[in-house]
């Protein structure tokens, strides 16, 4: 698709170099999760499980009390699905609570929560309501408080930190009509004038943005001999001049959420509103996700929970052939299925929460694999509960209530989860960051190997890094722990998990010698064989379960907390993500992703057009994507700020 006049032209190359040069290069601290796709089980790493200090386990407790009292008795689920909205009464009463501040330091007049209770938080929140849940989520998580935490001046802090705490709902806008995931092309400009920035532009998918009173904005600075330019992150009020709220968006789930359509025009915004240097807007953004991203997991959580109640409450007094159908082997699986799943996505949570606490380790492929393997586990969960349920599945809430039976929304909660597979990074693009973290010690020795623009004494001199690298990677690749039958015995109690434990480490070394591999076969191509690096991101997110799992399952019996059934439950996992890690390792090699592209290029030649004769498209008329030129905004604003 060509750019529109006002958008930037940007080359494949061009696009990677932008993306590259965003991603944070250096590894400071140990990764539990770079280690284990470079074929190094690091157990020391994550086990024994981290704790929370007392004091912040006290606050976060009584703050959960508080939260649970408030959405048992002031939040009506079905209203905000029936009307498609929030009510206002909701969030002034959250801002009241102090559920805005939950992140915020207390000395902003925030809560100062731990990652660990805040995401307890969002899973209660979310279980209610998940669109509540997100706009929590879009406020803390990537909006306005958690860059200032980690790149604003400390002038920016004490100015916005306390409102944001108290009052202020904010939003992160990045996306446009026809920029996602590939930042490159923002077209969003902020021309500096004087001690101020114009700001033009559109932006889409704004979560929050209708009610935001604060906007962290993504925008690009023309380059000039005095400035260096480039993507760059400002904070906007949102009740600027030139800033108006074209649409509100509506969505298949999460029906009360408050996402929109906001256009920039002629909007000035302060220098000293400027987050960080210019061009550090999207090194910016990918970091404040780096933790960001667990808010969803968080929630994926809080759905599988609640799944695994209603599938035990329904299939325990719902009877077929004489017995309860849960008893029905059919059934009992997908029982088995969403508790298993739920105790090791609560345990991936929890671990990369409770190390994102105490910073020791460098969480950034943790959080992306929770992110990516929760919203797809939890997905596959809420389609069992439904499929569980039968018909009464498939029926909305409203019409089993209107017909006399419990009102279990098990429709909604599929429609509503569905979006966390887009949200903050699409599966798809999870997959390809996720790989270039887990290749990046690979590239970092021999990546001007196959970097066409290198010279060959740069080649050379990367042919040697490498040799030196490989010689002394390679052969630890061949044995290790996994093969000695005695390894892991502490986890070898009533049920024995130092089995699976033993079966992380040989398969860490398995997938390490994978990727090796497809990188000498591939070389420079790698990067284009999405299918392969997608399945070795998704083994590695199974081993990285189960290993969380296994801890987790180990802490609970030692605080003497439900650890006979957690062994279970751990066990149950990890023999079920054990089929799935030996399908994927059998696709790596055995696939059809040439076939593939074949078919992708029939299709969009027109090749089998006659397949699609015999229906009528029901799609309205208009463009693919909607005109995003700058200008003056032509629609009635629709921003509602919540006072």
């Amino acid at each position: 698709m060509s750019a529109t006049p006002h958008q930037p032209t940007v080359t494949e190359r061009e696009a990677r170099q932008v993306a590259e040069a965003a991603r944070e290069q250096d590894w400071r601290k140990p990764s539990f999760a770079k280690e284990l796709f470079l074929g190094r089980f690091r157990l020391d790493l994550i086990h024994p499980h981290p704790l929370p200090a007392d004091e912040d386990t006290l606050r976060g407790e009584e703050f959960l009390a508080k939260l649970r009292d408030f959405c048992e008795t002031k939040i009506d689920s079905a209203r905000i699905e029936r009307e498609a909205r929030i009510p206002d009464e909701t969030i002034t009463g959250l801002k009241e609570i102090g559920a805005l501040g939950m992140k915020i330091d207390t000395k902003y007049g925030g809560l100062g929560l731990t990652q660990v209770y805040y995401n307890k938080a969002l899973a209660l929140v979310g279980s209610v309501n998940p669109a509540l849940g997100a706009l929590l989520s879009a406020h803390q998580s990537i909006g306005v408080p958690q860059p200032l935490k980690l790149f604003g001046t400390q002038e920016q802090r004490d100015i916005f930190l306390p409102r944001c705490a108290r009052t202020d709902i904010s939003a992160f806008l990045l996306t446009e009509p026809d920029v996602g995931s590939d930042p490159a092309r923002l077209a969003t400009t902020a021309v500096p004038d004087g001690d101020d920035y114009i700001l033009d532009g559109v932006k889409l998918w704004t979560t929050n943005g209708v009610v935001a009173d604060l906007l962290v904005v993504m925008a690009r600075v023309p380059k000039s001999e005095d400035r260096k330019g480039g993507i760059t992150a400002f904070v906007v009020e949102a009740a600027s001049e030139g800033v108006t709220v074209e649409n509100r968006n509506a969505f298949m789930g999460l029906r009360g959420l408050e996402n929109g359509v906001t256009r920039f025009h002629r909007v000035r915004v302060p220098a000293a509103n400027r987050i960080g240097p210019e061009g550090a807007g999207l090194k910016i953004a990918l970091t404040t996700l780096n933790t960001g991203r667990l808010s969803l997991p968080a929630m994926c959580v809080g759905a599988g929970k609640w799944c695994l109640k209603i599938a035990r409450e329904w299939t325990s007094v719902r009877e077929q052939w004489g017995k309860p159908v849960a008893f029905h082997e059919a059934v009992g699986s997908k029982i088995s299925f969403i508790a298993a799943t739920t105790f090791a996505l609560e345990a991936v949570l929890d671990l990369s929460s409770q190390m994102a606490d105490e910073n020791r380790n460098d969480i950034r492929i943790e959080a992306a694999l929770a992110k990516l393997y929760g919203s797809e586990m939890a997905c596959l969960m809420a389609d069992e509960l439904v499929q569980i349920r039968g018909g009464r599945g498939f029926e909305t809430a409203a019409s089993l209530a209107a017909r006399g039976e419990r009102a279990v929304p098990a429709e909604q909660v599929l429609r509503d989860l569905r979006i966390n597979r887009i949200f903050e990074g699409s599966t798809e693009i999870m997959h390809l960051l996720i790989a270039r973290e887990a290749v990046d010690a690979h590239l970092s020795v021999a990546g001007d190997l196959i970097d066409p623009d290198k010279s060959l004494s740069e080649k050379a001199k990367a042919g040697a890094n490498a040799g030196v690298f490989y010689a002394k990677w390679l052969p630890k690749l061949v044995a290790g722990a996994g093969q000695l039958p005695r390894s892991y015995s502490e986890f070898d109690q009533d049920v024995d998990l130092s089995t699976h434990l033993r079966y992380v480490e040989r398969n860490a070394r398995k997938l390490a010698r994978s990727t090796f591999y497809a990188m000498s076969r591939w070389q420079g191509r790698m990067e284009t064989k999405q299918g392969f690096l997608g399945r070795i991101v998704d083994i590695g997110a199974e081993l990285f379960a189960m290993s969380a799992a296994c801890v987790r399952a180990e802490h609970l019996r030692k605080k003497g907390d439900h650890g006979r059934e957690a062994y279970q439950l751990a066990d149950a996992f990890c023999r079920q993500s054990r089929i799935r890690v030996e399908e994927l390792f059998g696709r790596l090699w055995t696939n059809t992703d040439d076939l593939d592209r074949k078919v992708v290029k029939g299709v969009l030649s027109g090749t089998y057009t006659w397949l699609e004769e015999g229906v009528l498209d029901p799609s309205g008329e208009g463009p693919w994507i909607a005109d995003a030129t700058p200008g003056a905004s032509t629609r009635e604003n629709m921003h509602r700020p919540i006072r």
